[in-house]
């Protein structure tokens, strides 16, 4: 059964995890493109540094891409097909959904195991001057733990109905036009703010894709 659903599942999405893990791959390589020899000074330290800092910010927003993607399309043939395929197998919702959720999991095993062999093969290529060192093992098991937590939140979502979905994005909508609002008529009223406290920094349940993404740092 989970091969069969995990095979399906692949066919929907392999187009995403093959571009994911061809970029996955490689970001690390390109973020140490131009690393400074051995000889360097620390002035070209700092300036690797920054370079990895900059390039550091596309590796949360792969994650939360891959996690969006994959979930939508674990789900989409369902709704297509108004769930019709899952009603008729002799398994409960329950272990239906865990099958689901399962193959999508597995399926990003791939571009995490090209952004950990990206990462390896920058570190060990690169001439890291000296007081740097290389984190790839750190670096791809961040990565894994964002890609999962917007796979797991992406996949709640889209598991839903398209009312259900419409409900959550009129959520989000309603707090930001009331946040807008506030703002021309000079209200004291941070909404956003706040729900950024709450979300994104720790333990928040979306603090993994803040910070510093570093493959080379102090």
């Amino acid at each position: 059964m989970f091969r069969v659903m995990l095979y399906s599942q692949w066919k929907w999405s392999r187009l995403i995890v093959l571009l994911g893990s061809v970029a996955g791959f490689a970001l690390p390589i390109i973020s140490v493109q131009g690393a400074a020899r051995a000889d360097s000074s620390p002035l070209q330290a700092a300036e690797l540094l920054r370079t990895v800092q900059s390039w550091g910010v596309l590796y949360p927003v792969l994650a939360a891409t891959l996690g969006l993607l994959v979930a939508i399309a674990s789900w989409t043939p369902d709704h297509r097909g108004r769930h019709v395929y899952a009603l008729v197998l002799p398994v409960p919702r329950w272990r239906y959904v865990l099958l689901r959720f399962g193959a999508g999991a597995l399926l990003l095993a791939a571009p995490i195991t090209a952004v950990l062999v990206g990462a390896l093969l920058a570190s060990w290529s690169a001439a890291i001057p000296a007081g740097l060192q290389g984190y790839p093992v750190a670096l791809a098991v961040r990565f894994a733990l964002a890609v999962l937590v917007a796979f797991a939140v992406f996949f709640a979502v889209s598991a839903g109905t398209a009312r259900t979905a419409g409900i959550v994005l009129a959520l989000i909508g309603g707090v930001m036009l009331v946040q807008v609002i506030a703002n021309v008529a000079r209200v004291d009223l941070d909404l956003v703010g706040k729900l950024q406290l709450v979300v994104l920094n720790w333990p928040g349940p979306l603090a993994i894709f803040t910070g510093r993404w570093m493959l080379i740092d102090v």
